[in-house]
C-alpha cells in the first residue's frame, strides 16, 4: 500500500490551511486597522494632551490586533513546515519563530506599560 496518496492529500490540507491562516492574518491587521482608527476619529477632535492619550490608545488597540496577526503567521508557518519537514524549512521555521516571538514579546511588554500608564494617568486625573 503505497503511502503517496496520503501524503499529497496531507499536503494539499496543509497548504489550505496556511494559506487561510495567513489570508486570517491579513484579514486581522487590515480589521484592527479599521477598528481602531474608527475608534479614534468617531471622538472628533480634542485638546492636545488627550490626544496624546488618543494616540496611546490607537497603539494599544492596533498592536493587540497585531499580536493576533502574528500568531496566525506563526501558526501557517508551522503546518507548512510539517506538511514539508526539510531541514531547511525547520531551520527556517526556527529562525521566523524565533524573530515573531521576540517581536510579540516586546510588543505585549509595550502594550502592557501602555495599559499600566493609561491607568494611572487616569487615577491620577481622578484624583485631581
Amino acid at each position: 500500500m503505497s503511502t503517496e496518496p496520503l501524503a499529497l492529500s496531507l499536503a494539499a490540507l496543509a497548504e489550505g490551511l496556511r494559506l487561510l491562516l495567513e489570508g486570517l492574518s491579513v484579514a486581522t491587521v487590515l480589521l484592527g486597522l479599521l477598528a481602531s482608527l474608527r475608534s479614534q476619529l468617531g471622538r472628533g477632535a480634542r485638546r492636545r494632551p488627550e490626544g496624546i492619550a488618543r494616540l496611546s490608545e490607537l497603539r494599544l488597540s492596533f498592536g493587540s490586533w497585531l499580536c493576533l496577526a502574528l500568531e496566525f503567521q506563526l501558526g501557517a508557518d508551522i503546518v507548512a513546515t510539517t506538511a514539508n519537514p526539510s531541514s531547511e524549512h525547520l531551520i527556517q521555521l526556527a529562525v521566523v519563530a524565533v524573530i515573531r516571538t521576540v517581536l510579540n514579546v516586546f510588543l505585549a511588554r509595550e502594550l502592557e506599560a501602555e495599559r499600566a500608564f493609561g491607568a494611572s494617568a487616569a487615577v491620577a486625573g481622578a484624583a485631581s
